[in-house]
């Protein structure tokens, strides 16, 4: 028998996947991050070239490391060595099969909000590699978009600065400060309303938390 807390994130999640197939996305959920590993697998095909964006979400689940063990076509980023050849690789992964990411919140509505600093990752998630999934754990769930807009600020970007070793206001005191210094994680904001190409976007809700 489900736990209470596990039956409200599986009744969420119904409700959630209702709202992004309104917005022309495509969802599913995983009671836990065992299963997520698995159906994201799934979506994969012999000989496709794959690349994602950064998230702690992909390597909690196991992703990360099935992709490096895999015969698949790989455009990891952190490999280069040069900013010609990182130049190169960005060219490579907007062409990608399959782009995989988290999303930094989502509202009960269905929108997916995600701050990024370089850009790269938000841009995959517009436009270019043919199939973008979404990884999230329930914790990622938020009310509407203010809330959204507090959680990345305050409860993402925070540690994400501290994971990547950037001098930012909010990596000392643990909370926004709007800022503007050069290690800013936060240039550009896109909130996700629908998938342009009907169920290019996917997301996969994950009965845990997860992730930022």
């Amino acid at each position: 028998m489900s736990s209470p807390k596990k039956q409200y994130y599986e009744n969420l999640a119904d409700s959630l996947i209702e709202k992004f197939n309104q917005r022309g996305i495509e969802g599913y959920y995983c009671d836990n991050k065992e299963e997520a590993l698995t159906v994201a697998k799934r979506f994969l095909t012999p000989g496709c070239s794959v690349s994602w964006g950064g998230s702690m979400t992909l390597d909690e689940i196991g992703l990360l490391d099935e992709f490096h063990n895999s015969d698949y076509i790989i455009y990891d980023r952190n490999k280069a060595k040069t900013p010609e050849e990182r130049s190169e690789l960005y060219g490579k992964i907007v062409t990608a099969d399959y782009y995989f990411m988290s999303s930094n919140a989502i509202t009960l509505d269905g929108k997916l909000v995600n701050i990024d600093g370089n850009g790269n990752r938000v841009a995959c998630l517009i436009t270019g590699p043919k199939n973008v999934i979404v990884i999230a754990g329930m914790n990622k769930i938020v009310t509407d978009e203010a809330a959204a807009m507090e959680r990345v600020r305050n409860m993402a970007a925070p540690p994400n600065a501290i994971r990547l070793n950037r001098k930012t206001p909010c990596a000392e005191l643990g909370r926004c400060a709007n800022c503007l210094v050069p290690d800013c994680i936060c240039s550009s904001l896109v909130i996700t309303r629908r998938s342009h190409v009907p169920y290019r976007l996917k997301v996969i809700l994950v009965g845990e938390e997860l992730g930022y």
